[in-house]
């Protein structure tokens, strides 16, 4: 099979997608939240959910309305409380309901609990609230958050109609009609809604990856709204376009050298004694997998996995044992796929291919091909390829909202610098947008996520201090490495 990188990406923010079902949660009159137990999938020890009606189209605010169903882990010292934290684990695509129960099992200091009352949701169009759909097939959905690696131009042609099937299956489906208004944009202005239901005169807020992106736009949107706005793992100021696509490239080789140090440590994988080795041990397995896939994993599907289990360095020991088996020609160690990435898939190409413009012509994938498969020759030319955005409908909204320093100084943002999903230089851009608004922790580690999954007590300590305390460094922190046991 396939490893679809989708997978990567929900799995690295520990999201959980849970079959559609909007009316699971208990529904609440508008303006209004009325808690009850959490629908199947998303069920948790003190987790209480409700479902808000928001506006489809902002721009028609009586108009038609769609649910967006919403999670709260409350605090337990109430004489503690001084607000709401309300989160997101990334993507675009995955749930958010579990999210606050998850963190709180995963490390989210204490006193952040007792200070807030915990916020999760499911974005507009995943999950528990109103669904998309793209009535993607089993090997659609199987495709993965990249197209498969391109080594010439006719191979970005080749994929060019499947990119095409799959975005005409959304314009056709029987969900079409939200695709013009399932954007980032108005995503946080349902957050915004979710503020005003809740009875807060501001939120704070936790979002990791994509959900860093959807931080950056809500608190730009309403900047006196928001309160403590931390952002983790940080996309650039243009969120899941085309250079955030690209940029995937640079992350695996800003990431590599660690897996390559790990590997070259533990001379009992076999896959080399260099880093320099190593690396050619990774080009090797590619082509070899390329010309004779292994229980149907190709070279496309080698990188894909390669990039997930880079995520996180305790997932480097199964990437080597990956790595050996295809080398040595033995059973790979392959998970069991999800049964249904349908609607995971359906709402990520919702959110990226209508959030902002892609080129509508293969010649310029096949330029950016050429250009990023000899800069970063890893992934750059599975990354740089065409895919459904390309064929998306032109229809637009409203466009893209542009990042800039205007507003309260309260944001913290937080990264690793050697960070795959979300490579730091995309940080940077966001950084340089927000201006004198942001405060940049950087962290010498790698891996996505780092609060408060990392371990490194500097990052950890600035995020925990910011959101109890409301004190953010006097300037940019820069975290060293934290010493190995």
């Amino acid at each position: 099979m396939r490893k679809s990188l989708s997978l990567a990406l929900a799995a690295a923010a520990l999201a959980v997608t849970a079959a559609p079902s909007p009316s699971a949660a208990a529904t609440a009159p508008p303006g209004a939240l009325q808690w009850g137990p959490c629908p199947e999938g998303a069920a948790a020890p003190r987790l209480q959910c409700a479902t808000l009606r928001v506006p489809l189209d902002y721009r028609d605010p009586d108009g038609r309305r769609i649910e967006v169903a919403v999670s709260r882990l409350a605090s337990e010292k109430p004489s503690q409380r001084r607000g709401v934290l309300l989160t997101n684990p990334g993507g675009p695509g995955a749930s958010g309901l579990l999210y606050p129960a998850v963190l709180a099992v995963s490390g989210l200091p204490q006193k952040v609990l007792d200070s807030y009352d915990i916020i999760g949701f499911d974005p507009r169009g995943v999950g528990h609230s109103t669904p998309v759909t793209c009535d993607l097939t089993r090997e659609q959905q199987w495709r993965g958050n990249f197209p498969p690696y391109a080594h010439t131009a006719a191979h970005v042609t080749r994929v060019a109609g499947p990119a095409r099937k799959i975005a005409e299956q959304c314009d056709s489906s029987r969900t079409a009609w939200m695709l013009p208004h399932t954007t980032t944009a108005n995503t946080a202005r349902d957050m915004d809604r979710i503020r005003t239901a809740l009875g807060e005169p501001r939120l704070s807020y936790l979002g990791a990856s994509y959900g860093s992106y959807l931080g950056a736009v809500y608190t730009t949107l309403y900047p006196r709204r928001g309160d403590r706005i931390v952002l983790d793992s940080n996309m650039g100021p243009g969120g899941y376009d085309i250079t955030a696509m690209r940029l995937f490239a640079r992350g695996l080789e800003d990431r590599f050298p660690d897996f390559a140090e790990f590997a070259v440590a533990h001379p009992e994988y076999g896959l080399g004694s260099t880093p320099q080795q190593i690396r050619a041990k990774f080009f090797e397995l590619a082509d070899r997998l390329d010309a004779k896939p292994q229980q149907d994993v190709d070279g496309t599907a080698f990188r894909a996995h390669t990039f997930e289990l880079l995520y996180a360095d305790g997932s480097m020991p199964r990437l080597a044992e990956f790595w050996q088996a295809a080398d040595t020609g033995a059973q790979l160690p392959l998970p069991e796929p999800p049964a249904d990435l349908e609607n995971l898939m359906a709402s990520r190409f919702a959110v990226v291919c209508g959030d902002s413009r892609w080129p509508g012509t293969i010649r310029q994938y096949q330029r950016n091909v050429a250009a990023d498969r000899l800069r970063y020759p890893m992934l750059g030319g599975s990354t740089s390829s065409i895919n459904p955005c390309a064929f998306w409908s032109r229809k637009r909204t409203e466009p893209p909202v542009r990042i800039t320093g205007r507003g309260p100084s309260n944001v913290l943002m937080l990264q690793n610098e050697r960070d795959p999903g979300t490579p730091l230089a995309g940080a940077r851009e966001l950084r340089r947008a927000f201006g004198g608004r942001a405060t940049l922790v950087t962290v010498d580690q790698g891996g996505h996520g780092v609060y408060p999954y990392g371990r490194n007590t500097c990052a950890n300590d600035a995020a925990t201090r910011f959101l109890t305390t409301g004190e953010r460094p006097a300037r940019d922190l820069a975290c060293a490495a934290r010493p190995a046991k």
